[in-house]
């Protein structure tokens, strides 16, 4: 053994954690993290999923209408598997398989519904400061760890036939507007935006004051469709013509 094995300069690049941790490499570092999943998502044969989103504080036995929004999370979870392709591959492919943070509450409840049928889903989830650990109902090998939230939403949107919104908090208006902003913009296919519990959402938010004020369009507020439980969300899903989504090396945006 020389003084050469133990400098820094003589390891493998593959092996150093040093340089790969280090600012020159942070774009390796998202270019693996965005592969790493879509490799993953392709070996498992998913062609589209049903990203859902809602808050991660939403308890089954919480107070107000927690519950009811917990029991519908996990009923979309169960419909849309059961009637859009998870549970059943169609030309090899699973569709509208249930996607999303991976944690707790509404995301653990869309998850579970799956689980419930037998369908897989997918959970991507995110290193915090507080560590953010998977709920137990997404399949473990559709189960993701990001490092960066731009790989991440990358992943919420790309093979996305749809996106269901719980009520949530900061967390899921960013990933709301996120969303719509790309359907505004033409970045992302025709996929509809269902807001669930439209009393919430209304109440929320004063969504026609944006049109008023001249700061959007009146076709952007069809982007937005309100229901009220989870058959309603499958309804609008059903109605829309799905988009064609790549599937070979490279899907995406």
């Amino acid at each position: 053994m020389t003084e050469h094995d133990d400098n820094p300069a003589y390891r493998l690049a593959l092996l150093d954690e040093d340089f790969l941790r280090g600012p020159a490499m942070r774009g390796v570092r998202l270019q693996v993290e965005a592969v790493k999943a879509d490799e993953a998502l392709r070996a498992a044969r998913v062609g589209s999923t049903i990203v859902v989103f809602g808050g991660a504080r939403i308890a089954e036995d919480g107070p107000g209408h927690h519950p009811r929004w917990y029991a519908e999370a996990r009923r979309f979870g169960q419909i849309a598997s059961m009637r859009g392709g998870a549970l059943e591959p169609i030309d090899g492919w699973r569709e509208n398989v249930i996607a999303t943070g991976g944690g707790p509450g509404i995301m653990e409840a869309a998850n579970r519904g799956a689980h419930d049928v037998g369908a897989p889903s997918i959970g991507f989830n995110i290193q915090l400061p507080h560590e953010q650990r998977p709920n137990r109902y997404s399949t473990p090998n559709l189960t993701f760890q990001f490092h960066y939230f731009a790989i991440r939403k990358l992943h919420l949107a790309m093979r996305a036939r749809a996106l269901v919104v719980f009520p949530g908090g900061f967390g899921t208006l960013d990933e709301l507007f996120e969303i719509l902003t790309l359907r505004q913009t033409g970045r992302t296919p025709a996929v509809p935006v269902v807001l669930v519990d439209s009393a919430h959402w209304r109440g929320l938010i004063n969504w026609q004051a944006f049109q008023d004020a001249g700061l959007i369009g009146a076709a952007d507020m069809g982007l937005l469709h309100f229901v009220d439980d989870a058959e309603a969300a499958w309804a609008v899903i059903a109605a829309h013509e799905p988009p064609v989504l790549p599937r070979g090396p490279g899907v995406g945006m």
